[in-house]
């Protein structure tokens, strides 16, 4: 598995590029470009790498990780766009959301797959299994590669921190039960790359993160 991180938009949010070196066939997870200088930065990647896009993944659709979803969907239009259905109210509301923080953002496609709870999305040869931990967002997902010892957690965990829960659909208790149960009893040395700021363990954040 190769993995291209993007830091991207006003917020500093973390969008990847998953890719199969063998099939060339690849997965955007959570497109933040805003700027078009971020747009042309991933489409220039992906195809310099000559990858083909299989699908764009969403770990949840708050704007920030979904500034990008309209370019990356016309850009590369055979993709799937897919996330827990219990995201499409941020997909439907996404212009409002927007303007609550005085951004102009494209209104998002809509999604074309619904992602359930242990479902296994297929790139090529990766595997990267989808496990449901809403509390951030009601319809929050990380991507978990076996193979890979691999988390694309979303803002669901971070590097000394969890996601904030007092969004709409959020809930705090139901958050921290998600991670300790669904996260923590991952192998230690499985990589997080989150959604905001800078890759770590789940060894690292079972040992010493403050809020579990």
């Amino acid at each position: 598995m190769n993995i291209q991180t993007f830091v991207f938009n006003h917020f500093g949010e973390n969008t990847f590029v998953v890719s199969d070196p063998s099939s060339r066939k690849c997965a955007i997870i959570d497109p933040g470009c805003f700027f078009e200088k971020e747009k042309q930065e991933l489409k220039t990647y992906i195809l310099s790498e000559n990858l083909q896009v299989e699908y764009i993944l969403f770990t949840h659709c708050h704007l920030d990780h979904a500034f990008g979803a309209k370019f990356a969907a016309e850009t590369f239009p055979h993709a799937q766009i897919a996330a827990h259905k219990n995201e499409e109210v941020f997909i439907n509301d996404a212009l409002n959301q927007s303007l609550r923080f005085g951004i102009n953002m494209e209104q998002p496609p809509h999604l074309t797959h619904y992602i359930e709870d242990g479902e296994v999305i297929s790139i090529g040869n990766i595997a990267l299994q989808a496990i449901f931990v809403p509390g951030h967002s009601p319809g929050g997902l990380c991507f978990y590669s076996v193979a890979d010892s691999v988390l694309f957690a979303g803002d669901v965990l971070f590097s000394g921190s969890v996601g904030r829960s007092d969004l709409l659909g959020g809930n705090h208790s139901t958050l921290i039960a998600g991670i300790e149960e669904k996260l923590l009893t991952l192998p230690g040395k499985t990589v997080v790359y989150c959604g905001h700021g800078p890759a770590t363990t789940i060894e690292t954040e079972r040992n010493s993160n403050p809020y579990l």
